[in-house]
């Protein structure tokens, strides 16, 4: 006997090439099967109508909850978005994230995995009120102290998170990226960088990152953004695609724009990833949570399956996870239940510009270890 099926959903599985009405059977925690017709279980959920997903893993979050000013807190969070596993993108640096581990981490019912930030604080002074750059005081990236950090939290880290820009490095510009690519490099873990407004230029950073680094907020408006006045995408944003460079959308209050990312889809460069970057000052929005980011891919025309792909598989295998992120058997029970709602929905970038969507998904349940959790 199975502990869960759920019955009778459109199962949309990109990893395993799925678009079908099926059943979706767990045992033990993890995914025990998928057909039709599927036998006997504790506990059964008629999903008609809906659709069933891979967990939701939303790669761009901040969720160190009560350990930093921009954190949200992750149960919560992950109820109302969908979501089955958050990427901590960072919040915590080698002196905080042993807090993050104790006090958040293991006290979560989603599963939360954290990039480590190069700084020694993490992100400390992000706020309505307060924006203090984290990467802009030399003494506090001490790349001995993140990789020794790395190497003892190895079954927890998954990367290694840095912000450039003039908010973010100020006048060290894109030398936070090289002291954390050289930690990242010694600890066998990718990159995560961000980047706002120049300096550095956004050519200057993607030069860095090797096959499997990650460049967050990547449809982000002018100015470094990948987005060529002549209508194209910029050379240098083509060529880190062509060696293996990951594009995460990161919305958050400052870095998504519909014209940007109307140009790049219209030039066939979609991303990779489709993230959140959901923290203090974005939940409320314009980015709201991960559901409203990728329905706003919906509203740009990006077809459900896609949508789908850059927020399951395409995510887990940034983080290399190869035990999400689909719905084959033998893997982790976690599995997200969405209606698409039919209707009128305005949608807003960070820029204030809207389009129209006669679209929208919305949670109607969560599946988390092979149990209903949340819907």
């Amino acid at each position: 006997m199975f502990d869960l099926v759920l019955r009778g959903g459109r199962v949309v599985d990109p990893a395993q090439g799925i678009d079908a009405v099926l059943d979706v059977a767990f045992a033990d925690g993890r995914v025990a099967a998928l057909g039709t017709g599927l036998g006997a279980a504790a506990v059964s959920r008629d999903v008609a109508g809906c659709i069933v997903t891979p967990g939701l893993i939303d790669l761009h979050t901040h969720v160190y909850w009560g350990g930093t000013s921009l954190g949200v807190d992750p149960d919560a969070y992950a109820k109302s978005s969908g979501c089955t596993t958050l990427i901590d993108a960072g919040s915590a640096g080698p002196g905080t994230i042993h807090g993050f581990r104790r006090h958040v981490i293991e006290r979560s019912e989603v599963r939360i995995l954290p990039f480590l930030n190069i700084s020694f604080a993490g992100i400390f002074g992000f706020h309505w009120d307060v924006s203090v750059g984290e990467c802009t005081d030399l003494h506090l990236l001490n790349p001995q102290v993140c990789l020794r950090v790395a190497r003892e939290q190895a079954g927890l880290v998954v990367g290694i998170k840095v912000r450039v820009g003039a908010h973010t490095s100020g006048a060290l510009g894109a030398l936070p990226v090289r002291i954390a690519l050289e930690v990242a490099e010694h600890a066998g873990l990718p990159l995560m960088t961000h980047l706002d407004a120049p300096p550095p230029s956004r050519a200057d950073v993607l030069a860095l990152l090797r096959r499997g680094d990650i460049l967050t907020h990547c449809f982000r408006p002018f100015p470094n953004a990948p987005a060529a006045a002549d209508g194209g995408v910029e050379a240098d944003v083509l060529a880190a695609r062509a060696r293996g460079v990951i594009f995460d959308i990161g919305h958050g209050r400052g870095s998504f724009g519909f014209a940007t990312a109307r140009q790049m889809l219209q030039c066939g460069f979609p991303p990779d990833v489709i993230s959140s970057d959901v923290h203090l000052t974005s939940i409320g929005g314009p980015a709201h949570d991960l559901l409203m980011t990728l329905s706003k891919f919906l509203g740009l025309g990006v077809p459900l399956n896609e949508v789908v792909r850059m927020s399951t598989i395409n995510a887990a295998r940034a983080v290399r996870c190869e035990d999400r992120g689909t719905l084959k058997p033998g893997l982790l029970g976690d599995a997200t239940v969405l209606s698409l709602e039919v209707g009128r929905f305005t949608l807003t970038d960070v820029v204030g510009e809207t389009i129209e969507s006669g679209e929208k998904l919305a949670c109607r349940g969560i599946v988390l270890g092979g149990k209903w959790w949340h819907g």
